[in-house]
């Protein structure tokens, strides 16, 4: 009966990566990269989007800006170079690191951020 039942299961149920990293989308403007669904890719880690953006201008060594809706870079820089700051930020600050699930909060205790899972209840410190 319980081979009967799995077997009735829709095949999504057995893949263990149910969460892909979005691709940035935007363009060159002259000496600047424009990148129009940054906000997007915030909401679906369920992230600050004023976070993450700290977090890959640090890594890009670049300046940059929110302006009506998409973020300003003040150099070009090639998507292939965000996007994989971008999925080093959802390793660090995403991902939990002992089930590997995207459902995590990040959490300020004192001085101190944390990274907590809601699937597993795992707690780590993140840096801030």
């Amino acid at each position: 009966m319980l081979s009967k039942a799995r077997k009735e299961l829709p095949e999504i149920v057995f893949q263990k990566e149910r969460f892909e990293i979005p691709n940035i989308k935007g363009h060159l403007e002259g000496a600047k990269t424009v990148l129009s669904n940054f906000t997007q890719i915030a909401d679906a880690f369920n992230r600050q989007p004023e976070h993450m953006l700290k977090y890959v201008l640090r890594e890009l060594a670049t300046p940059g800006s929110f302006r009506g809706g998409a973020v300003i870079m003040g150099t070009r820089i090639p998507a292939s170079r965000i996007n994989e700051k971008i999925r080093k930020y959802a390793e660090e600050f995403v991902l939990c690191s002992e089930c590997g699930k995207p459902d995590t909060k990040l959490l300020r205790d004192r001085d101190l951020q944390q990274l907590q899972c809601m699937a597993c209840g795992a707690k780590h410190p993140v840096k801030g």
